[in-house]
């Protein structure tokens, strides 16, 4: 049964030439078994009539703030206690700043003061509007009180320039919110096997906010190693970095400050992440030691190479006889060796296994003094993990035999659900020292 099924999810539509698009959404989010009501600013209705939401939704559409036919028996504070969500699609940078400020003197932004239910935004904007200091604080303060942001996306703009700014797909925001109402169903029910979860931790699993870590300096690796054998060959592995690098925007939007460490990956960072590249396992070994300092969570996802050649050589190694041994040496481990720093951060670690996920995840956690560890079933029909754009994980920490089930989702959602868990662990650790 889809997540969606006879929830009742308030739209908003703002100013924007994405409006077009809402109303496929609307139409996406019915197909689900939601019920749907609209919430249209001035600016929405210079790009799309209300009566064209009315028509797909089959319930009046809400425009003005003081409405005479309403206002008797209140009707804003009415239509803001009714909605199981609030999805804002297109979110201008307007509305995202009005937002954030606390405005109300329209009927979204006021709907938005006035409930306590989950609020989700899609933005949509010009490229330079998105990127701009004042928007990107905007978000970081919506995400650490939890207002979840889908998007934007790259590509082609109405404008005629080509970034981040555009709205997601209708599909793309529905399947968002459909992860992010199933995040809120199954993370207590999951959490609830874990002993060590105390009730205040399991009343706020469902809030989606990652709150505690605002302000922190996480510093993240993502994506593989490379190890040269010679000048045109190198031994290196699957990773693609997109569960590192969409840690990395959670964190961001989160509020955190994010230091990303990348090996060689084809993948784009926000300008607001700092953002390290290098190639080997002795490359990223030296830039996290130089940052760890300030850190206070060390999320290492990196798929860092085991071993490298003992000796490089200075040339291509020709094609000649029938087989080649390579001589290895070992890399250094950079988990373990921030793990085992005097002064050391909150330390998560990744496992990605094969077989006997808990007791590999468990066994490398307690081996190198980990607080906790992410661990998936890589391999697995329908789960290949490397280059997916989804991802499920396990997660273990040492209290109690701590753990946690993050569902299968969008890599996105997944860090979402991960730094969660790392917010509530993180605080927890901290209260106890």
């Amino acid at each position: 049964m889809s997540a969606l099924n006879n929830k009742k999810i308030l739209l908003g539509v703002t100013g924007g030439i994405a409006a077009y698009k809402s109303a496929i959404l609307a139409r996406r989010l019915i197909d689900e078994g939601a019920t749907v009501r609209v919430v249209m600013t001035q600016g929405a209705q210079a790009f799309i009539q209300p009566l064209t939401f009315q028509a797909l939704t089959g319930n009046p559409v809400h425009t003005d703030l003081l409405d005479p036919a309403a206002e008797a028996a209140m009707g804003h504070i009415e239509l803001a206690r009714w909605p199981d969500a609030i999805l804002i699609a297109p979110a201008s940078a307007n509305t995202l700043a009005r937002l954030t400020h606390g405005l109300a003197d329209d009927l979204l932004s006021t709907l938005c003061l006035a409930t306590d239910v989950p609020v989700h935004v899609a933005p949509a904007m010009n490229r330079l509007m998105w990127l701009n200091a004042a928007t990107q604080a905007n978000c970081q303060t919506l995400a650490a009180r939890g207002v979840r942001l889908f998007g934007p996306g790259n590509g082609l703009q109405a404008c005629g320039e080509t970034g981040s700014g555009r709205m997601l797909e209708p599909e793309e925001i529905r399947d968002h919110l459909m992860a992010a109402m199933q995040e809120s169903v199954a993370a207590p029910q999951s959490e609830s096997l874990s002993s060590s979860m105390p009730a205040s931790e399991m009343a706020n699993s469902a809030n989606g906010s990652g709150e505690f870590l605002g302000g922190k300096h996480i510093l993240i690796t993502a994506g593989p190693t490379r190890e040269a054998i010679d000048p045109v060959r190198y031994i290196s592995n699957h990773s693609s970095g997109k569960m590192g690098f969409a840690l990395a925007e959670a964190a961001r939007l989160a509020g955190a400050r994010v230091t990303l460490v990348a090996g060689p990956v084809n993948l784009q960072a926000d300008p607001a992440i700092k953002r390290i590249d290098v190639v080997s396992a002795n490359d990223m070994l030296e830039a996290v030691m130089n940052e760890v300092g300030s850190a206070d969570v060390f999320i290492s996802v990196a798929a860092v190479s085991d071993y490298r050649l003992e000796q490089v050589m200075d040339q291509k190694i020709k094609k000649s006889a029938e087989q080649m041994t390579l001589s290895l040496v070992r890399n250094p481990d950079i988990l373990h060796s921030v793990s085992a720093l005097p002064k050391r951060p909150f330390v998560v670690g990744f496992a990605a296994e094969t077989e006997q996920v808990e007791a590999h995840a468990r066994g490398k956690m307690a081996r190198k003094s980990l607080d906790m560890i992410a661990a998936n079933h890589v391999g697995q029909p329908g789960n290949p993990v490397f280059g997916s754009d989804t991802n499920a994980l396990d997660v273990f920490w040492p209290a109690d035999d701590g753990h946690a089930h993050v569902p299968a989702a969008d890599k996105q959602a997944v860090a979402r659900s991960l730094l969660n868990l790392v917010s509530r662990r993180l605080q927890a650790h901290q209260n106890a020292q």
